[in-house]
């Protein structure tokens, strides 16, 4: 590689507004070729494009072709350290290899961390294998009659195990075998268990029964004591633990389930409002000033910040709150953001939701958001809700599918009591906004709901100048901002505040890239 060589690749990392980690994972990848050499793709580029002048297409061009440079070449390097082999050409290992910060694979650490839910259901299969290979023990009760009939006068019993209250008994496996083939008791695993009054009449009856079958005192049946089966409570773990595992189970999935979210997913958060709460001093800092290019459209709704800063002024006339507003227009003109500017010029708190959020699958859930977010917004007023998307829900009637059991229709009827029913006293303002205010209910738009329909437009010529200076502001240049925001309002006839404000962040993203420094 040659010293010019070297300049252009370096020039061309340096001019790309990559994060420094990328940079200069490139930079030591060129020191890396300058002692091992290019491939052919990078030097047939290098032969192509060094003596074009600098664009922004030249630059992609040779990130591209060195990333690629640079990613073949790590896992060439990473698959030979998994096999074992010396890492790299001549020994080395290359840029990148085994990281983002060339550290080695061995020298990652792994992070662990402890899943209750997945540790019970593993808990559950150990214990459902268990049970497959080893069965555990099984038993049947039997009378003192049955005992001494079918097995002690046979002289099939060969311990008796005194457990409390309880004697279990232990067959010769092979004589049980033998006299009844079809028994369970041929089960290595499986006792006969009799209960006992007392030991004391337990070991008077057994020693009068083995003198009357003249049995000697030498071959009697030997007899142990235990206080208490030292497996009970194993035993009743055993057949209790899938329950006990199951409801454990559940009861973590809805636990964790509900917490999710802000306690607002799961079964148990199904009916609850997914509205974003905008604290006044600290979240909401869109004033009227930020807002440029709609002068008619605050005028009109300065009425609703009238009225929450002072609403004591209105009711000494007797006059109500209005309930709220309809913005209407077509995308990107600003509608949220002017939404956002009311409640930071009215200091009151803030409620966001889309309408989609009110629809789901279930029956009565929407309904249900509906009655907890007017029911957290009647904690907090006077205060504002902003509905985004307001056509997802308030369309107009009786054009579902299913009719007048439309889960939509169930939501937009809740909407509509909230709004102006019989609980309607408090200073909660409703501002919706949409794209298609012709297809809302027109229960939903008249009067005592939705008492103003603000429209907004694409801005006028003199409003684009606006939000350019408002958003040309924002921008490191030398130009002059009158005249540039004047030529530019003029070469930008039907454009949105939304696409006036993605015009000037791409002229600042291309000033980056072509930038020297």
């Amino acid at each position: 590689m040659s010293a010019e060589e070297e300049s252009e690749l370096r020039k061309m990392i340096r001019a790309n507004d990559k994060p420094s980690l990328s940079r200069d994972r490139l930079e030591k990848q060129v020191d890396w070729m300058k002692k091992e050499g290019m491939p052919i793709e990078l030097r047939e580029l290098l032969g192509s494009e060094m003596d074009k002048p600098p664009s922004l297409a030249k630059i992609q061009k040779y990130w591209r072709v060195l990333s690629k440079v640079a990613d073949k070449q790590t896992d060439i390097e990473r698959d030979r350290l998994k096999s074992g082999q010396d890492g790299g050409i001549g020994g080395q290992v290359p840029p990148g290899a085994g990281g983002p910060r060339g550290q080695s694979p061995k020298g990652i650490k792994a992070e662990l961390k402890f899943d209750l839910q997945s540790f019970l259901i593993a808990v559950f299969v150990s214990y459902l294998l268990y049970r497959m290979v080893i069965p555990g023990e099984n038993g049947k009760d039997i009378t003192y009659q049955e005992f001494r009939a079918h097995f002690l006068e046979k002289g099939l019993v060969e311990k008796l195990t005194v457990e409390g209250n309880r004697v279990r008994v232990e067959l010769n496996r092979e004589a049980t075998q033998s006299v009844y083939p079809d028994s369970p008791a041929i089960n290595s695993n499986f006792y006969y268990y009799f209960s006992i009054g007392s030991i004391d009449s337990f070991e008077r009856n057994l020693d009068a029964a083995q003198e009357e079958l003249g049995i000697p005192v030498a071959e009697r049946i030997p007899i142990s004591y235990t206080s208490a089966h030292p497996s009970d409570l194993f035993n009743l773990l055993i057949n209790f633990g899938p329950t006990l595992l199951l409801l454990g189970s559940l009861w973590f999935a809805t636990r964790g389930a509900s917490k999710g979210a802000g306690g607002n997913s799961g079964i148990f958060g199904m009916g609850k409002s997914r509205a974003k709460q905008f604290n006044h001093e600290t979240d909401v800092k869109v004033k009227f000033k930020d807002v440029a290019g709609m002068d008619e459209a605050k005028l009109e709704i300065m009425e609703f910040v009238s009225f929450l800063k002072t609403p004591e002024k209105f009711q000494r006339l007797g006059a109500k709150i209005p309930r709220g507003a309809i913005l209407s227009g077509p995308p990107g003109t600003g509608k949220t953001l002017l939404a956002k500017a009311t409640a930071g010029e009215s200091q009151v708190p803030f409620f966001s939701v889309s309408g989609s959020e009110f629809v789901e699958m279930f029956v009565g859930v929407g309904a249900s958001r509906v009655r907890d977010l007017f029911a957290m917004a009647r904690k907090s007023t006077p205060c504002i809700i902003f509905i985004d998307e307001i056509d997802a829900i308030g369309k107009a009637r009786g054009k579902g599918v299913f009719g007048g059991n439309d889960e939509r229709e169930a939501t937009l009827n809740q909407i509509l009591t909230e709004m102006d029913g019989f609980n309607t006293q408090e200073q909660v303002v409703v501002l919706a906004g949409t794209n298609r205010a012709d297809v809302l209910d027109k229960a939903l738009m008249r009067p005592g709901r939705f008492d103003r329909h603000i429209a907004i437009d694409r801005p006028t010529m003199e409003g684009r100048k606006q939000i350019f200076l408002v958003h040309l502001g924002k921008i490191v240049t030398n130009e002059d901002m009158q005249y540039l925001s004047g030529r530019l309002s003029a070469l930008t006839p039907g454009f949105s505040g939304a696409d006036i404000a993605n015009c000037v962040n791409e002229a600042a993203l291309i000033g980056v890239y072509l930038s020297p420094r």
